[in-house]
């Protein structure tokens, strides 16, 4: 390989979330969902927040470092160079091509949705999800004064997961409903729709005039042997009720420069996000989070996305392997897309009479820092990063084996 994936990164004393998050009674402030310390004198392995445990591709840096040099920071205009590396980027990986007038800044997918979802419904309407759902989506939205009205994800007879269509269509009727929202791949089980699936999907909501706001933040990481579908490859009815997010933060660990853009060919659409969106005035990109993403999309950062996914598919296969063999009573579907791992743990915990909290707690105490599901609808999940190391990724399931399990 020509990038390194197996040093762990020191990411202590550098604000990271992942390891300098973890609560601390001597701390004021704590985030909500962080774990605690462990209590068996060991380290930490980070495996709950949703970045990546990885430095990034050296091009980046690179590039915000050369910006930096120059010592003015001022007003600036957006260069045609970042519309161009979004538009190369979507032709190159997912062979759909956009218009340069579809794109827009948005200062986080979560802020971006909000803005959609406020330019179309007034607060107290309901949105249509599919659940497990994420949990940034809950909270955004009922945040903002929103409902939201659940559709449980099915698994088929090989494990995995599928839209119930049937269900979404008894509640877009019963619910009068007119905006739904797509995660696509899905967050938190990792599935990648098939064309047929969303095809299926979006007549659905042609049916009921659903304006469909998706998520494609995790659509760069796609695992060997599955197709990211973007829904706006679907004709010219999808590109019409479709708003799309994009980011380069999931797929090279760049969640704390800020900076995500939409993608909406309906002008009227277009118009009332851009409208909400810079009614306040806060939604501005940053100028090195900007060169940051020209280097993403970029042929270095390419060739290093493409290492990665070979990475994460290894350690996907390891994780599969050694839950079966080693954590009774917990099952996956395995995960197509992104790097994060939904655990179903329920035959465990009723076989022990045990709680998820009491599991997730069981984790802590060992260093096995992972999330629980709850939170994303899971009663009996947990949710698992496994964008580090193997060799940490090992060390995590020998704890597990015998410390947790």
């Amino acid at each position: 390989m020509n990038f390194d994936f197996t040093t762990m990164l020191e990411r202590h004393g550098k604000d990271a979330l992942a390891v300098d998050g973890l609560r601390d009674n001597n701390r004021e402030r704590n985030f909500a969902f962080s774990p605690s310390k462990p209590t068996n004198g060991k380290e930490a392995i980070p495996l709950w927040v949703a970045d990546m445990n990885f430095a990034t591709s050296p091009a980046i840096p690179e590039a915000i470092i050369e910006r930096a040099k120059h010592p003015a920071y001022g007003y600036y205009a957006t260069p045609d160079a970042w519309y161009d590396a979004i538009l190369s980027w979507h032709e190159r990986r997912n062979h759909v091509r956009f218009d340069r007038s579809w794109i827009g800044y948005e200062n986080g997918v979560l802020g971006g949705l909000m803005s959609a979802v406020r330019s179309l419904e007034a607060p107290g309407s309901r949105i249509l999800v599919n659940s497990p759902t994420y949990i940034g989506f809950t909270n955004a939205l009922t945040g903002g004064g929103y409902r939201l009205v659940t559709s449980e994800l099915q698994k088929d007879s090989d494990g995995i997961f599928r839209m119930d269509l049937a269900d979404m269509e008894e509640k877009l009727q019963k619910y009068h409903i007119h905006t739904a929202i797509c995660c696509s791949p899905h967050n938190p089980t990792g599935r990648v729709w098939e064309r047929q699936e969303l095809e299926d999907m979006m007549a659905l909501y042609r049916k009921y005039d659903v304006t469909v706001l998706c998520d494609e933040i995790w659509s760069d990481l796609i695992l060997p042997g599955y197709t990211h579908t973007p829904l706006l490859s679907l004709g010219e009815d999808a590109r019409n009720r479709t708003i799309a997010f994009y980011a380069p933060s999931k797929t090279y660990n760049l969640a704390g420069l800020i900076g995500s853009y939409h993608v909406i060919p309906n002008p009227a659409l277009r118009d009332r996000v851009y409208r909400e969106s810079m009614r306040t005035g806060y939604n501005h990109q940053c100028v090195l989070s900007m060169h940051a993403l020209i280097a993403a999309y970029g042929k270095t950062s390419e060739a290093w996305l493409e290492e990665l996914k070979t990475v994460l598919n290894a350690n996907v296969d390891f994780a599969m392997e050694e839950t079966k063999k080693h954590l009774p009573g917990v099952s996956i579907s395995r995960p197509q897309g992104t790097y994060m791992l939904w655990e179903d743990a329920g035959e465990y915990l009723r076989d022990h009479n045990l709680t998820l909290g009491d599991l997730v707690q069981k984790g802590w105490d060992a260093g096995v820092d992972w999330q629980s599901g709850e939170a994303f609808h899971g009663k009996t999940h947990i949710r698992l990063n496994l964008a580090l190391p193997t060799a940490k990724l090992q060390e995590a399931y020998q704890r597990m084996e015998t410390e947790v399990f």
